[in-house]
Formats: structure tokens, sequence, C-alpha cells
């Protein structure tokens, strides 16, 4: 086969913490059951494609997306550590508008350089694409066919940033969705995006 399908999907709505947006990163909650609905949904999308292996990032939100994926035809996703959200350290689990009012100056240095700012004990993006390109790249060199990824917000961006071969610093001009599905097309050695942030359709 020349041409085949990756299908990078970020993972349905997690449970939500708080009400107020908080840096949720390698927390681990399930699926809202507006997510579960999401990730049903995406089984249906996918039973109709060719899809022969799911992968998927340990963490819960992005397993029991990508279990609903699989179904019974394709069984229990293979679960990749490597595919975790990025890890933000002391950050997790605390509101935006707490690390602005508490860590103001570390707040406005992540602002100016997201791609090389570190948390207190966490990664930049930069760490991340290191450690999660690699980690595509064997995943899509080991298998053949049209596969899915599920993963998670930041990881999808600096994936699609390396393919498209925009700097970091842009990532979040990306938008990724809950169960957002980005299309990636791999003819021999080279990827074209075709797709990102589909929802619910693929064609």
């Amino acid at each position: 086969m020349t041409e085949r399908n990756i299908f990078l999907v970020r993972h349905a709505e997690a449970v939500q913490q708080r009400e107020i947006k908080c840096y949720l990163g390698q927390s681990n909650p399930g699926l809202s059951s507006l997510g579960l609905q999401q990730a049903k949904q995406l089984g249906v999308v996918f039973s109709d494609q060719n899809v022969r292996s799911v992968y998927s990032s340990d963490l819960q939100r992005a397993a029991l997306t990508a279990k609903m994926i699989g179904g019974k035809k394709l069984g229990q996703p293979v679960i990749m550590k490597d595919l975790r959200e990025i890890n933000l350290g002391k950050w997790e689990g605390k509101s935006f508008k707490e690390i602005q009012s508490t860590n103001y100056d570390e707040f406005e240095q992540r602002g100016k350089d997201i791609a090389n700012h570190r948390p207190p004990e966490g990664e930049s993006f930069a760490d991340l694409a290191r450690r999660v390109v690699p980690a595509f790249a064997r995943i899509v060199e080991s298998t053949d066919g049209d596969i899915v990824i599920v993963a998670h917000a930041g990881v999808n961006r600096v994936i699609l940033c390396h393919l498209l071969q925009l700097p970091l610093q842009q990532l979040f001009s990306i938008k990724q969705d809950y169960a957002g599905i980005n299309i990636i097309k791999k003819n021999k050695s080279h990827y074209t995006v075709q797709c990102v942030n589909n929802r619910f359709s693929i064609h």
C-alpha cells in the first residue's frame, strides 16, 4: 500500500474537575457524560473506515476514547505512555487565574515563550515534542494500512507543527476540539496534513 491514512484524534471531553479553566496536563480524569457520547460517535465514524489498529495515550480520557473507537472489531488499543499530554508539574489541577495571581512572573514568561518555558517540575512544549514526535514516527513505521492515534491537544499540536513545519511558538493557532479528527495522508516517506480538527466526518 503506497498511500495510507493516519487519523490523529483528540480524546473526547474529560470530566471537568472545576467549572473554571484549569491546567489538566497529566491529571487523569475519565470522560464526562458528553465525552462518552462523543467517544461512542467516534466509534460509529470509524466503523466505516478500513482501520487496522488503534494507538492511545495511557491517560484514561484518551484510552477510553480509543477503546470505543476500536470496539469489537479492533479490540483493545495499543497503549503508549509517550503519547501522554504535557506534564505541567506543580501547575496541574490549578486554574489559570490561580497561577496568574500566585505565579505572575512565570505565567507571563510562559506566555512570551510558550515553546520553551517549563512550569515548575514540568515540561515545555519543546520537551513534549522531543518525546512525542519520535513516538509518532515509531508507530507509523511499525504499522501498515490506516491507523488511529488517540492523544491530547498538546500532543496533537506538536505533531501537526512538526508535519506542517510550523514553529512551536504557533502551536495554539491549531485548534483541537474534544473528539476532533486530524487526517494525515502518508505516501511513502511524504506526509500531507489533509484535514485539521474535523468533527465526526471523514472524506
